[in-house]
């Protein structure tokens, strides 16, 4: 008989490289619902070395990237540890970690996440269930976004689930079907451009919001072939680094035009993504916080009701669904959609170790 609380931790990194995300969570099942509590959480931030590292790491030759992930996968390992110790955590029955994506290039058969080597288990003494997106991929998938499950799961009472990571992705039913797929990238773009001036990110889009839309920019931007194909689709940095920038930079416009400019699209794709345009919509993720960014949004979603939840679900939405993707994994449920990543079927993607 399978149990009906567990108590795990969740973990993501993501493409925005703010850090590691870790949250303890308890989840239970009464009736068929499932119901989480979301305990200790933070993030851990990379150093300036493993920013530059991950940054540069898609350009990586097959021994360095092989180095990295030895690297990484004992630097998550101490992260681990630091944060059961640190919170006094015990009982785990799985910590649940995505690792952290440097290839994702599904149209090629292959996606990278590191620091899910199996020696992860034996550093951090903890049963893991990790690398999520492979299987996906095999099957003929996008092998993201995994989230939806989740969204459908916990947070079914929302029209759409929106999250404003390093790239945007939205999630939501459509006959009886869940539907999903990456919108844009989002802080991948603006936090390069805040870099230019000095700054980690562009806090609450202020500068953004000084800036002017270039029209011939804005134009280039949404006749890009990505925002003309339905989904199932996916973005990984490649399409930022190798289209996005180059396309932006072409431009001798001041910065605070090019965030501006890039905010707009953004907000833009996001209303062009969504086939009925009113209900609700719950935003997650640190461009979350971008209430400029936020106020276009709205601007071009005037019918919806936008909410934004509190700070632990606001930040550690995705962790939290990663240790749920992670029990369902344990459990041998389904927890990877092919409504939504066009795999040849719906399945239990992950691996346990040991």
């Amino acid at each position: 008989m399978k149990q009906n609380f567990y108590n795990v931790i969740g973990i993501m990194s993501g493409t925005s490289l703010d850090g590691v995300d870790l949250a303890h969570i308890q989840f239970e099942i009464k009736k068929e619902q499932w119901h989480f509590k979301i305990l200790e959480c933070e993030t851990v931030p990379y150093s300036p070395e493993w920013i530059n590292q991950l940054k540069i790491a898609v350009g990586f030759s097959k021994k360095e990237l092989e180095i990295l992930n030895q690297n990484y996968t004992q630097l998550l390992s101490k992260i681990i540890s630091v944060f059961i110790e640190k919170h006094q955590i015990t009982n785990l029955d799985a910590v649940c970690s995505h690792g952290h994506t440097i290839l994702h290039q599904p149209q090629n058969g292959f996606t990278l996440q590191i620091g899910n080597l199996p020696e992860i288990a034996t550093l951090t003494q903890q049963k893991i269930v990790c690398n999520f997106r492979f299987q996906d991929v095999q099957l003929g998938g996008q092998g993201a976004p995994l989230v939806p499950i989740g969204d459908r799961i916990l947070f079914s009472n929302y029209n759409y689930c929106l999250n404003l990571g390093g790239f945007s992705n939205i999630s939501f039913e459509e006959n009886n079907q869940r539907i999903a797929f990456d919108i844009s990238p989002v802080n991948t773009v603006l936090n390069f451009y805040a870099n230019q001036l000095g700054l980690n990110y562009d806090d609450k889009g202020t500068i953004s919001s000084t800036g002017k839309i270039n029209s011939a920019l804005f134009e280039k931007l949404n006749q890009l072939e990505f925002y003309q194909l339905k989904h199932p689709k996916s973005l990984g940095f490649e399409f930022v680094k190798e289209i996005i920038l180059p396309l932006i930079d072409n431009f001798p416009i001041p910065i605070e035009d090019k965030l501006c400019t890039f905010t707009e699209h953004i907000a833009l794709q996001t209303a062009l993504a969504l086939s009925i345009k009113k209900g609700n919509m719950l935003i997650t993720g640190g461009g979350a916080y971008n209430t400029f960014l936020i106020s276009r949004i709205q601007h071009y979603l005037p019918e919806m009701k936008i909410v934004i939840p509190e700070k632990k679900i606001l930040e550690f939405k995705e962790a939290l669904i990663f240790a749920l993707l992670g029990i369902l994994k344990l459990r041998n449920e389904i927890n990877t959609l092919s409504s939504v990543t066009g795999a040849q079927k719906d399945h239990s993607a992950g691996v346990i170790y040991p």
